[in-house]
């Protein structure tokens, strides 16, 4: 049976690609139903949440970060929980706690855990930077393993799990940064950027009428883990996952492959986690994108978000005022793409 009659006739399987991708762009236009002039942060978004990751959202206040991450937990038929991240924070504010009860009955004395935010599908982490290292830390093991370990005990944290967190990149007052092992726990740093003079003339025009109605649900938890399932299927060359590894290899200035750029700034670069965050990155694009392989343009498309908070610059790079993000630029200019006839 050749590839035209499957379609044709209709595989239950292809039937069911075709549904969960149509279920994924109706989950991006009804969030950016709300949303004006954000579309590249929106699309990142929603491709880590594909790829089964977590993203850090990195922009200065009043840019829509906390409005963009609730509508896309109100897009969604999934816990939503939020914390906001102050100071006097403590780890059992996340994770939970052990309370005390008496038995009204027998009056015998037990303990019985009471589950934190982190226990939901979408936890909104605010202004993630605010609160102290230990408690930050809380986050870690439920990030990488997706359970959390309390009193000995190991609970599993309910499918599927993201945190989608915030920070304020000019304030820097009263906040403690992100340790290099927990950024690298976030398979994107979005940047969220102002809006151009059309979009902003929009947002005036949308926030100060009248209020808009609810977004309506349109995936639910299964769907959600169908598609992140879908993500993990699309195949890669090996031509492109020897580019995907030239491209991290060579942001460690200690290899021979990195560039003059990286080896005059870069403090050290990024490990194996930013090739497998490329690989996912990369396949959820080409999926949303209609596509049933990965292109060096899709890793192309993802270096920046996977990379920018992967390499760490030296005081040299912070005194010529050189970025993560041009240090990204010269890997993608200097490390050479196979040929591919697909643009993104």
């Amino acid at each position: 049976m050749t590839a035209s009659s499957t379609v044709k006739h209709g595989s239950p399987i292809l039937q069911e690609r075709v549904e969960l991708l149509e279920i994924a762009t109706r989950l991006r236009a009804e969030v950016a139903s709300r949303i004006v002039g954000q579309e590249n942060v929106l699309d990142e978004i929603l491709m880590a949440l594909l790829a089964g990751g977590h993203a850090l959202l990195v922009g200065v206040p009043g840019l829509a970060k906390t409005l963009m991450i609730r509508s896309v937990s109100e897009a969604m038929h999934l816990g939503f929980r939020r914390i906001q991240f102050t100071p006097d924070l403590v780890p059992s504010d996340i994770t939970g706690t052990e309370v005390m009860e008496e038995d009204a009955t027998s009056h015998s004395r037990l303990f019985r855990f009471v589950q934190g935010p982190v226990f939901a599908n979408i936890l909104l982490a605010d202004e993630i930077n605010r609160a102290p290292p230990r408690t930050q830390a809380a986050l870690l093991e439920a990030m990488q393993e997706h359970s959390v370990t309390v009193a000995g005990e190991t609970m599993p944290l309910p499918a599927p799990f993201f945190v989608l967190a915030t920070q304020n990149p000019i304030e820097q007052e009263g906040t403690y940064p992100l340790p290099e092992a927990q950024l690298d726990r976030f398979l994107f740093e979005i940047r969220v950027s102002y809006p151009d003079e059309d979009a902003e003339i929009a947002i005036l025009r949308n926030t100060t009428g009248r209020e808009h109605a609810p977004l309506e649900p349109v995936i639910d938890a299964e769907q959600t883990i169908a598609l992140q399932r879908m993500v993990r299927d699309v195949p890669v060359a090996d031509v492109v996952l020897q580019y995907v590894a030239r491209l991290v290899r060579a942001t460690r200035p200690d290899e021979k492959d990195a560039t003059r750029i990286v080896k005059q700034f870069a403090r050290w670069g990024a490990g194996p986690r930013a090739g497998q965050a490329l690989v996912l990155g990369a396949k959820a694009h080409a999926l949303l994108a209609g596509r049933h392989a990965v292109s060096p343009a899709d890793v192309r498309r993802v270096a920046h978000p996977v990379l920018r908070h992967r390499v760490l610059l030296n005081f040299a790079a912070e005194a010529e005022g050189i970025s993560a993000e041009q240090i990204v630029d010269d890997l993608l200019e200097h490390v050479p793409a196979p040929k591919s006839d697909i643009r993104v």
